[in-house]
């Protein structure tokens, strides 16, 4: 009987420590969504404070944008000069007005408009519109939560991995990396987009021309029949302080090869010796070659991203994520993929890795580096030996801002790029440098 009295005891001060155990986690959690639903909360006020908004019962209508402006301080493939074959000078150490965008929304119950007009000095004076769409919605019963199904048609964003669908403004690092650049141009396209989801289930399909708004060769017009078929599949979780979004993508599309006309014959004269004068030694005879044809190509991709978030208490969101994109014949904005004359499909590859910290909210800081390979079959003829060739592309972007969320932000950014298409003085090839460093002020409106 002795012994049940402190058995009895450390029974009960183990079952008490277990409850203030499990009362304390409890709690922690509770904490943890407080912090989550006020930060929810403050980005919802954020974005209705930046956005003027007028309604007529359930008519509303939205104005909102944003304005970008750069000053390259420092270029080091900048040169005083002129490219003869585009006629574009090739001096980028200056101001310039990179995206000036202003957008109108309308919503009435389950249906919506957008349009959305771009101003911007990159390569002259450009007015445009960037966007466009119309859209009906199944809504979720979560205000916070994505439509279960919404279906939209007109100039839509691209809806393929991570960084091809972040907003610009949102976006720390100044510009997408060369992956995004190759594969998506532009981030925009002509066509019809599904998505929505439910719970942690998120999804897009899409119908698009295949020619985005930066495709160097038939930017927002299609030349073939053929649509692409495109569209992701992924998570998206919150636990406690921590928020994961991760998801697979997927392409399949048609590509364009431009063929030639026919040419007559034809007689070409060299002075060999510089007098004047049509010596019969001096002429060649260029015979005419027969038309070409144009013909289509087929071109697919894979991607997967992942994004892992964290809120670190006091100082702010810690974010790190990555993408990868395996492709065939996509490249339409650094290196456009032409099989056709090409002889072979050309496999692509790029990726990156990054990561940002949110300085309180008056600061943040980054860093990114990204490869891209446009032809892993490269190779070129040294002396009488067939040699791989390298062709990649690479950034490690270094980036610090300074900010009055959401309304102002100004950046400093430091881009170490390298291009392994560089030629020496010789004539071999070679990577070459070309660091930049630009400044950038931001004010969303």
């Amino acid at each position: 009987m002795r012994l049940l009295v402190p058995v009895g005891l450390l029974l009960l001060a183990a079952t008490s420590r277990a409850e203030e155990q499990g009362l304390d986690a409890r709690v922690a959690k509770l904490e943890a969504e407080v912090d989550r639903l006020n930060k929810a909360l403050d980005e919802e006020r954020s974005a209705r404070e930046s956005q003027a908004t007028f309604r007529v019962g359930r008519f509303a209508v939205g104005l909102a944008g944003f304005l970008q402006a750069d000053a390259v301080a420092y270029s080091q493939a900048s040169a005083d000069e002129i490219d003869f074959s585009t006629g574009q000078p090739l001096n980028e150490t200056r101001f310039s007005l990179r995206r000036a965008r202003l957008g109108i929304s309308a919503d009435y119950r389950i249906v919506s408009a957008y349009v959305e007009f771009d101003a911007n000095t990159s390569s002259g004076p450009v007015a445009r519109v960037s966007a466009a769409d119309v859209s009906i919605r199944w809504p979720s019963k979560k205000p916070d939560a994505p439509p279960y199904v919404m279906g939209s048609l007109g100039l839509l964003r691209i809806p393929f991995g991570f960084e091809v669908q972040e907003l610009d403004w949102v976006r720390l690092f100044l510009e997408r990396s060369n992956m995004a650049k190759a594969f998506f141009p532009g981030e925009f396209d002509l066509g019809v987009r599904v998505q929505g989801g439910y719970r942690i289930l998120r999804y897009q399909v899409a119908v698009m021309n295949g020619h985005p708004s930066g495709d160097k060769q038939f930017a927002l017009r299609d030349p073939t029949q053929s649509k692409d078929v495109l569209g992701r599949v992924g998570l998206d979780v919150r636990v406690g302080r921590m928020h994961l979004t991760g998801g697979f993508s997927a392409l399949w599309g048609t590509g364009f090869s431009v063929g030639r006309p026919a040419t007559k014959d034809g007689i070409v004269w060299h002075d060999t010796n510089n007098d004047g004068q049509v010596d019969p030694t001096e002429l060649t005879g260029v015979p005419g070659q027969p038309a070409v044809a144009s013909q289509t190509f087929t071109r697919y991709a894979v991607g997967a991203d992942l994004r892992v978030t964290v809120d670190v208490p006091k100082i702010g969101e810690l974010a790190i994520y990555g993408e990868c994109t395996w492709a065939t014949n996509l490249d339409r904005g650094l290196i456009p993929a032409d099989p056709v004359n090409a002889g072979r499909d050309l496999r692509e590859l790029g990726w990156y890795v990054a990561a940002t910290q949110q300085l309180t909210k008056w600061a943040a800081v980054g860093i990114r580096y990204d490869r891209y390979d446009p032809d892993a079959d490269a190779s070129e003829q040294v002396a009488a030996i067939l040699v791989p060739r390298d062709r990649t592309f690479s950034t490690l972007a270094v980036v610090a801002a300074a900010m009055y969320a959401p309304y102002a932000r100004l950046s400093l950014e430091w881009d170490h790029n390298k291009n392994a298409l560089g030629r020496t003085a010789s004539g071999a090839p070679t990577t070459l440098g070309s660091d930049v460093i630009t400044i950038r002020g931001q004010v969303v409106y």
